[in-house]
């Protein structure tokens, strides 16, 4: 058995993961995702999946970059993109 790295759990089935930063324990997928996942710069939630990234800073969605001064960035597919931009611009009074 081995010693969970976040909670402390001794847990039979426990595992590892590698990373450049070095070898951690869990017993959880919850505890690996407290300890490894990135989390948003402007809410501050752990991202689980590939999130938004610009300027060097990851945000969990188009939403929290937007809050965050961002505005190149869309959530969905390129038709939902072109709505988004038009509610832009609406918005802006252009």
């Amino acid at each position: 058995m081995a010693t969970c790295d976040v909670c402390g759990n001794d847990y039979d089935k426990s595992f590892e993961i590698r990373t450049d930063a070095g070898t951690f324990t869990f017993d959880s997928f919850e505890c690996a995702i407290h300890k490894l996942a990135p989390q948003c710069a402007h809410c501050g939630c752990r991202i689980v999946g590939h999130g938004v990234e610009s300027d060097a800073q990851i945000y969990c969605c188009a939403n929290c970059a937007r809050h965050a001064g961002v505005t190149d960035v869309a959530d969905r597919s390129a038709s939902d993109q072109v709505v988004e931009a038009l509610g832009r611009a609406s918005a802006a009074g252009l």
